[in-house]
């Protein structure tokens, strides 16, 4: 009968994370989701237990500063002994969030069955089940919060490396069925932190590399073959986290390809939304509308409470009163006291008033001279783009590469409000 194993593959818990931007709108909220990331970490520990996995990886950034506080080290190891009471070994690697330098080994010891790869060097561990050796643990750390340009992480973190590495404490690691390798590492998106080309990893020797740092939820080749693993992070910080976030439980079998199980781990999950409101008659309507719209996204989200980013869009008649000073922040105010579960952070407003452009263009005054510029204009993206690029040069301010690929959008906006700003001429 093929040998299989099971384990958890966690990274980014960044334990003590601080929410100043939205503690600014709501102390209340910022501190449900300083809760949040607590109760995320939990719910890894409970997966790990009530799936009775063989062992837990969790690939760096377990902290989210250097200087992690008593409180974050004490519920951190906690979970640790929960594990190590049931008979479940950790590994661990740090990142750069918490490099291997600041782990503080006064406050307390690692229980008997965690391990933390080393970060001056590669590191390796074996797994033994029932007297049996089953999987190689190999890995690295960051050993500061910077990795040296000049260096590869994975450097030496090969099967090979970890059996002669193992042999002489364990003579037969070798005959373990399976290898895990864990790194934390931009990989080949994002070339700042630990880059690694992933063709330098499948040729390693591993059957499955637990990777942390990339707040996503990837998979190389595929989630169909799954061998180089991002889980993402345990739990949304902020908007730029939208989504269900969690862990894998990973399995491996003798002779199959490797599995993944996403476990959703997150109580509050981060959305944008885009609502359009081209069929709301008032502004209770659209209040109405975007309750509506976060109870549909909280049904799919898998989550208890949902903090969202609201664009209201469409043609609409209520456009000139959304747009008057005050309208916006009354509007959040009243979906976040409807619903005690759900918080607007930020409410914009992309609607437009509806005109008929056709009939502008036919009546040929300055209207429709300005929009046969403006199509003339979108009909050379280069010229926009170049356009974009000299006016923020004037400035000394680079040009964001989202601007470069969203200028036509940022030219109908133009064009939009050109001819928001002449109806407005034409009411005074």
């Amino acid at each position: 009968m093929p040998k299989q194993l099971t384990f958890i593959h966690a990274a980014d818990l960044h334990l003590g994370a601080s929410f100043r931007g939205l503690r600014a709108l709501s102390d209340v909220w910022a501190n449900r989701l300083f809760s949040a990331i607590v109760e995320a970490y939990d719910r890894v520990i409970d997966a790990a237990l009530d799936r009775q996995v063989d062992f837990v990886v969790i690939a760096g950034d377990i902290f989210d500063s250097a200087r992690a506080s008593y409180g974050d080290y004490l519920h951190f190891f906690e979970g640790l002994k929960r594990l190590d009471k049931a008979g479940i070994p950790s590994y661990l690697v740090s990142g750069n969030h918490d490099p291997y330098t600041s782990w503080t080994r006064d406050f307390f010891a690692f229980p008997p069955s965690t391990r933390m790869l080393p970060a001056d060097r590669p590191g390796f561990e074996l797994f033994v089940r029932e007297g049996e050796p089953l999987c190689i643990i190999g890995g690295r750390g960051y050993y500061n919060q910077t990795w040296p340009i000049d260096e590869c992480i994975a450097e030496g973190v090969t099967r090979a490396a970890a059996e002669q590495a193992l042999a002489e404490l364990h003579p037969r690691a070798g005959e373990a069925p399976f290898a895990v390798g864990v790194l934390h590492t931009g990989l080949d998106v994002d070339p700042v932190k630990a880059p690694v080309e992933p063709r330098v990893l499948m040729r390693a020797g591993m059957d499955y590399w637990a990777l942390g740092h990339i707040h996503l939820k990837l998979a190389y080749p595929s989630f169909d073959d799954p061998r180089l693993v991002f889980s993402g992070c345990i739990q949304g910080r902020d908007v730029k986290e939208t989504g269900e976030r969690g862990v894998y439980q990973v399995t491996l079998t003798e002779g199959a390809r490797n599995r993944v199980e996403f476990i959703p781990t997150a109580s509050v999950v981060w959305q944008r939304m885009a609502v359009d409101v081209s069929d709301c008659d008032s502004l209770a309507g659209i209040a109405d509308k975007i309750m509506r719209e976060l109870f549909r996204e909280n049904g799919k989200a898998h989550c208890e409470q949902m903090v969202a980013r609201i664009t209201l869009e469409g043609a609409t008649s209520l456009h000139p009163l959304l747009e008057r000073p005050g309208v916006l922040d009354d509007l959040r105010k009243h979906v976040n006291d409807s619903y005690s579960e759900f918080f607007c952070d930020t409410l914009l407003d992309a609607t437009v008033q509806p005109r008929d452009k056709e009939a502008l263009r036919s009546e040929g005054l300055f209207p429709s001279v300005f929009l046969q510029v403006a199509e003339a204009q979108r009909g050379n993206a280069e010229g926009e783009v170049a356009y974009v690029q000299d006016e923020f040069l004037k400035k000394n301010v680079p040009l964001p590469g989202s601007c470069i690929r969203a200028v036509q959008e940022l030219a109908e906006d133009a064009e939009n409000l050109v001819l928001d700003l002449l109806s407005q001429g034409d009411e005074r």
